[in-house]
């Protein structure tokens, strides 16, 4: 790559392990800049200021979350082991999520709305077709799912965090995962478990 190329690379690792730790007020361009091993004016050049610098970090790396992670309607559980192993292999993106959401300071996210609509809608004719139970409500699956595969990362104040005694089970956790968001999928509303007896 040509010298500005990996100069902008350094940059944005260096700015994603800052970010992660600190969020976007506590990150300091300064620091960036020393563990980039470039001159903190480069950053102002490639990214103008601080923001832009903490929502291309946070653009980029959801991008990679729409890319690597398939979403199966039709396979909820498997999604939601794929989402749980997606967030213990990446625990900067899910502390840079945290900071996102406490600070409510990034912009531009159409994306990340689009696929969550996307994602509800597909949902919806999944029940629609009989596929998964209609109990509860497509946007409150989706929740349900996202929260239960990332309930062992930072991103949740009430899970458990993964240490290496832990890890030795992962497998049974990846289990429990894909068992809980089976039986909430089959699970049918009391009214249509009604008219089917009759």
């Amino acid at each position: 790559m040509r010298n500005s190329e990996v100069t902008r690379e350094r940059i944005l690792e260096a700015a994603m392990a800052e970010f992660s730790a600190y969020g976007i007020m506590g990150a300091r361009v300064d620091r960036i800049a020393k563990n980039a091993g470039c001159n903190k004016n480069m950053i102002y050049i490639y990214f103008e200021n601080k923001q832009t610098l903490f929502n291309t970090i946070l653009r980029l790396h959801l991008t990679r979350v729409y890319q690597e992670i398939d979403f199966t309607p039709e396979d909820l559980p498997g999604f939601a082991v794929r989402v749980f192993d997606f967030a213990i292999s990446n625990p900067e993106l899910m502390r840079l999520l945290v900071w996102s959401n406490i600070e409510q300071q990034a912009e531009g996210l159409g994306d990340r709305d689009d696929s969550r609509s996307l994602k509800v809608q597909s949902i919806a004719a999944a029940q629609q077709s009989g596929k998964i139970g209609t109990a509860f409500p497509p946007a409150f699956i989706l929740t349900t799912v996202m929260t239960l595969a990332t309930a062992w990362t930072v991103a949740n104040p009430f899970g458990l965090p993964l240490d290496s005694e832990s890890m030795k089970n992962v497998d049974a956790l990846r289990d429990g995962i894909a068992g809980t968001v089976k039986l909430m999928i089959q699970a049918e509303t009391v009214e249509a478990s009604s008219e089917e007896k009759r």
